[in-house]
């Protein structure tokens, strides 16, 4: 049964069994004190209210019906998921120049099998859960993720986590290409960059490629599945 939720640039109709929660790239090298992000000198502070947001958010979906799945970003040790010398990932993945530059971070930064590939303490997938790991900052690049939510009938995607500029987006822009039906919980996400950059990514799925709410919003509007 649909609900309507209050988003942004107009309401959107919320049929729990239909969506799911796409939790992207919650892990210890985006998200804590000494992971990658941390080398590169994101302001990691946040993840304070972020992590928070995603555990409510996340609580709120199960509840309410609603798949969650999980997105990791890394590769191999072996770095073979990386691409090859002349990939244009190895050019711009700032992890990977940055364990070029540093023989010391070598195999460590978001390496799986790695802590700064897990995915942080306070968020933690459970068995009804998907988790999908993913090679390239679009969710749907090189994954089974477009396979998996087709075959649980699903068209409407709640997208949270980090970075909203990068991965985040990344991730609603294949969506909407893909014909689901993007929304964008932007107190449930923070950028790589200056706050610019998490405007920027808000008005351009709000103009072009879905729909932004609030968590507040998602649980008010799934409140009445939760109590039914």
């Amino acid at each position: 049964m649909s609900k309507q939720l209050s988003a942004r640039p107009e309401a959107v109709d919320l049929d729990a069994a239909a969506t799911a929660l796409i939790v992207v790239d919650m892990q210890n090298g985006y998200c804590s004190p000494g992971g990658y992000f941390s080398h590169l000198g994101v302001d990691l502070a946040p993840t304070q209210k972020v992590i928070p947001a995603i555990s409510r958010l996340v609580s709120v979906a199960r509840s309410a019906g609603i798949q969650v799945i999980w997105l990791q970003n890394g590769w191999d040790p072996e770095l073979k998921e990386a691409g090859g010398p002349h990939s244009v990932n190895q050019r711009k993945g700032n992890s990977l120049k940055l364990m070029r530059s540093r023989p010391d971070l070598a195999g460590k930064l978001l390496t799986r099998g790695g802590w700064d590939y897990e995915l942080v303490k306070e968020l933690k997938p459970e068995p009804d859960d998907l988790v999908v790991p993913k090679p390239r900052y679009s969710g749907f690049a090189g994954t089974a993720l477009d396979s998996l939510l087709r075959s649980r009938r699903i068209d409407t995607l709640l997208v949270c986590g980090v970075a909203t500029n990068v991965c985040v987006e990344s991730t609603i822009r294949d969506a909407f290409f893909r014909e689901y039906f993007p929304i964008l919980v932007r107190d449930a996400c923070y950028q790589a960059g200056p706050e610019f950059c998490q405007q920027a990514t808000i008005y351009n799925v709000e103009q072009f490629f879905g729909w932004s709410s609030t968590v507040d919003d998602v649980a008010q509007a799934l409140a009445s599945s939760i109590a039914a």
